[in-house]
């Protein structure tokens, strides 16, 4: 496993990431009197040469390589050491995607199939109910 680095504050401001994962990301201290530009022990790592990711596993999902699905085609593509990633599709084509995941026994790494179709599920049987009371 890499290590993760994170900029300075991070565990102080919330517009640096404390609680939101996506701020929190990598930026060099520049500071003058910044400890971790020093690299002083006690505070965090500042990344450097060598910590790099090694090559033949760059990019790689639990070593499968993340392959994006926006259709049921892009879905029967998926081979052995490939994962299915979701894309930005809506929620009917995302049962259809999910529902053939599971019955070709695809993984996927942004949605898990099984709880999302039990929960569509129930809103599916309200909007039948609805439609009935309709009629």
């Amino acid at each position: 496993m890499t290590q993760i680095f994170l900029r300075r504050d991070v565990t102080r401001f919330s517009k640096f990431g404390k609680g939101r994962g996506k701020k929190a990301k990598w930026r060099r201290p520049t500071g003058r009197d910044n400890k971790m530009r020093e690299k002083r022990k006690g505070y965090p790592a500042v990344v450097g040469i060598g910590s790099r990711t090694m090559k033949k596993i760059r990019g790689l999902f639990e070593e499968k390589k993340p392959i994006k699905v926006m259709n049921l085609q892009d879905l029967e593509k998926i081979g052995k050491n490939e994962i299915g990633v979701v894309g930005n599709v809506g929620n009917k084509k995302k049962i259809e995607i999910s529902k053939k995941a599971k019955e070709l026994k695809i993984k996927l790494k942004n949605l898990n199939s099984e709880k999302f179709l039990k929960k569509n599920a129930r809103k599916e049987t309200k909007t039948e109910k609805k439609m009935e009371n309709k009629k």
